[in-house]
């Protein structure tokens, strides 16, 4: 590649800005920590001898991949402070920019979730393979693994992204059922619409929230009655950026996850009966987190 200065090469790298903060944003989950590896990818190129570059898009994507790796390893290691911790200190209105709401609106919260769940290898396997179709010979070398064992890693994080439902699930026609209710559900509470989220609710409704749930929300550990949850979800749905709540199969069935940079912060688990949501659990407790399995809906 030839490359007349550091104002050519600093504009061939802004052609290529955005494919790599998409890279870096399903890596990491996190505008301002995509936006951070996008620039140390910037200080290593601006340090590199470009001149016998062919291939300027291959090179950022890899080394950006690279820096990516190496920020999940750390943030693995370290184990940052638990989520409703941050949520004490952070007034649910203000958990997230709009910039970061869009960004996983159009990435999709979900997956992002199930993303957040892989082992950094795994996510970025699947990433870069599955996401943006780079071949598993360049991937092998950024995991330091063979082209064989960086095939399998991205084989065990499809399995635990779309692979089958839980037990108890039911049959797909049950899950497509399921789906039209929460769909339902989730549309007349970013509506606010009251009677809307009655027409999807068994009238004894039972909702059972854990106690990092009950903390975050003031609100008591059990309440009885649609009319009585409508109006507490709708007062909630006005704190939270409510596109940030996704559908997602949760343990098995179809739920809803609620995410803030990537993180899962809430799980809501449906029982359904009759059409209508007739029990849910809210789980907060990061260690009760821990064991939700989520997993994405299919299209």
């Amino acid at each position: 590649m030839n490359v007349g200065g550091s104002d050519e090469l600093a504009e061939r790298f802004e052609e290529n800005r955005g494919h790599l903060r998409g890279v870096a944003y399903r890596m990491l989950g996190s505008a301002s920590e995509a936006d951070d590896a996008v620039q140390e990818t910037w200080l290593r190129l601006s340090r590199a001898d470009v001149s016998g570059m062919e291939n300027l898009a291959g090179w950022l994507t890899t080394v950006a991949a690279r820096v990516c790796l190496d920020m999940l390893r750390a943030r693995s290691s370290r184990r940052e402070e638990p989520l409703e911790k941050q949520a004490a200190v952070m007034p649910l209105r203000k958990m997230d920019p709009e910039q970061e709401a869009a960004l996983a609106d159009a990435v999709g919260g979900a997956l992002l979730v199930v993303l957040d769940r892989l082992e950094p290898a795994e996510r970025l396997a699947f990433v870069l393979h599955d996401v943006f179709a780079v071949p598993f010979e360049e991937i092998a070398p950024i995991v330091g693994r063979s082209e064989t064992a960086a095939r399998q890693l991205a084989s065990r994080a499809r399995k635990r992204v779309h692979g089958a439902a839980g037990t108890g699930c039911g049959s797909s026609a049950h899950l497509a059922e399921q789906r039209k209710i929460v769909e339902g559900f989730l549309g007349a509470l970013r509506a606010g619409d009251f009677q809307g989220l009655l027409a999807v609710l068994d009238p004894e409704v039972v909702v059972r929230v854990d106690a990092a749930a009950g903390r975050l929300g003031a609100g008591p550990r059990e309440v009885h009655g649609a009319e009585n949850w409508a109006r507490g979800a709708l007062a909630y749905s006005q704190a939270v950026q409510t596109r940030l709540v996704q559908p997602a199969l949760v343990d098995g069935r179809v739920g809803l996850v609620l995410a803030s940079k990537g993180r899962l912060f809430r799980a809501l688990r449906f029982t359904f009966e009759q059409g209508k949501i007739e029990q849910v659990e809210i789980v907060a407790e990061p260690a009760n987190l821990e064991k939700v399995e989520v997993q994405l809906l299919e299209d």
